[in-house]
């Protein structure tokens, strides 16, 4: 089974935030400001490209992260809209390349590419028994 035959190049998503005192550096590491931390850029940069192709995978299908090369450019202060996009630009046998920004209004504050994997759960689990609590039966 290709796991990705649906998967094509120009497929986007985009994650919009607003930035809380949670996102900022200054909530991890005490006396740094309190701006939108370059960490939670890279997730929801992760997360906008799990968006694009999760829908087009198989069942019991997942992306994980597994590359990112990201420059963070200028800062956002608490209370900001953030919005992370991403778009597939190459899709090769088990994983997906995006390229990747982050705007805050107008002005663009983060880009790089991102490489996520492909993964059949069920397997992955097998191999490094791992169990997923939330799939659990109650």
């Amino acid at each position: 089974m290709n796991a990705l035959g649906k998967v094509k190049i120009g497929m986007t998503a985009e994650r919009v935030v607003v930035v809380t005192p949670e996102m900022t550096v200054g909530h991890v590491v005490p006396g740094m400001p309190a701006v939108y931390g370059t960490p939670m850029m890279i997730l929801h940069m992760e997360m906008a490209s799990g968006s694009a192709i999760q829908p087009f995978l198989p069942g019991g299908y997942v992306s994980v992260g597994m590359m990112v090369n990201i420059r963070h450019l200028a800062a956002t202060p608490i209370g900001r809209t953030v919005r992370a996009i991403a778009r597939v630009v190459g899709v090769e046998a088990k994983s997906v390349l995006f390229d990747v920004e982050a705007w805050d209004g107008d002005r663009k504050i983060g880009d790089g590419t991102h490489r996520r994997g492909i993964v059949n759960v069920a397997e992955f689990e097998r191999r490094f028994g791992v169990t997923n609590p939330k799939a659990a039966v109650t």
